[in-house]
């Protein structure tokens, strides 16, 4: 392993903002829906993306996998964080149309426009799937629920916010100008942020695991430094010393909030990171093992077997490996 540097690592100010910074989106598919009753759209399973909806006017039921509505108005936003396959409608009692066979006008490779319904009342959609590649990110998302519903009425930081990108996001589409799906695009990576966001300010699942460590102001400094720089040669004394703690204190605080020990949960996230960079950026193991900190190809080609299982090699060659969730 690399050796831990003389000079101090500089403070986190604070770790949830800094493990919110890893939600850097992938667009996969965006769509602005022009809907007249009765109408009924299906949604698929988008695995490893969160689907989202935006109402920019009218109202409509949103329908999980499980048959939970979910009433939504203008102004309100939800999320899929799963990509669970779900439904959209303004009549439960129809048939969804699978979205992907009704015919769109692209505006460009990602973005389109649908315009679908029986021509009464309207209902104006901003929906779209994006995808979360770095595995701070998927890890943050395999512990959210299902669905998540902002209500800008009932949540006063929602109002912050919301209506000012929804007003960015209606006026961009009322009259499409040059460069418009770009800004919407970015507009919308915006509120999936901020609905995540809204999830760990407001429910209880956001205080336990290495979610609920990253409030501590100690425990969740050492978790960001971990997340930040996997490849230092971290020990339980060297990051005791760095939160100001002693080795004992340090290492029950952290098992009771975090819920493994120190060292666990520092080598299944350098494996999450590990598996990364071999399935997504298709580095050697030889890469990959001197990125994160390892003296040699052997000592993490073992590493990597021990925590996950597999060999890196089959890894990086099938690109087909399910890690348990970070927390």
């Amino acid at each position: 392993m690399t050796s831990h540097p003389d000079a101090p690592i500089p403070p986190t100010a604070d770790p949830l903002t800094e493990a919110l910074q890893f939600l850097r989106m992938e667009g996969i598919f965006y769509c602005r829906s022009e809907l007249s009753a009765p109408w009924s759209l299906g949604l698929p399973p988008m695995p490893g993306c969160i689907w989202f909806h935006v109402v920019t006017a009218g109202s409509c039921l949103l329908v999980d996998s499980q048959g939970v509505q979910c009433g939504v108005r203008r102004g309100d936003l939800v999320i899929f964080p799963h990509g669970a396959g779900h439904h959209a409608t303004d009549d439960p009692g129809l048939e969804p149309a699978p979205v992907m066979d009704l015919p769109h006008d692209y505006l460009s490779p990602n973005y389109a426009i649908l315009r679908h319904g029986g021509g009464g009342d309207c209902v104006d959609l901003i929906c779209g799937a994006v995808r979360l590649a770095h595995p701070a990110a998927r890890s943050l998302i395999e512990v959210l629920p299902e669905m998540i519903h902002v209500d800008p009425s009932t949540s006063r930081r929602a109002l912050e916010w919301l209506p000012s990108i929804l007003g960015m996001i209606s006026a961009e589409t009322a009259k499409p100008l040059p460069g418009g799906e770009a800004v919407v695009t970015r507009l919308c990576d915006i509120l999936v942020i901020g609905a995540i966001r809204s999830w760990l300010d407001t429910d209880v699942g956001a205080q336990t695991g290495w979610l609920g460590a990253l409030r501590d102001p100690q425990i969740g400094r050492a978790v960001a430094l971990i997340h930040r720089e996997p490849e230092q040669e971290w020990s339980v004394a060297a990051l005791a010393a760095t939160v100001a703690m002693s080795r004992s204190a340090f290492s029950a605080r952290f098992s009771e909030l975090v819920g493994e020990g120190p060292m666990q949960y520092l080598t299944r996230w350098r494996m999450h990171v590990a598996t990364d960079l071999l399935r997504e950026e298709q580095l050697t193991v030889a890469l990959v093992a001197e990125r994160l900190g390892y003296a040699s190809e052997a000592a993490f080609s073992r590493a990597y077997k021990r925590t996950t299982g597999r060999p890196p090699g089959e890894v990086r060659r099938t690109g087909a490996m399910n890690l348990p969730a970070i927390g």
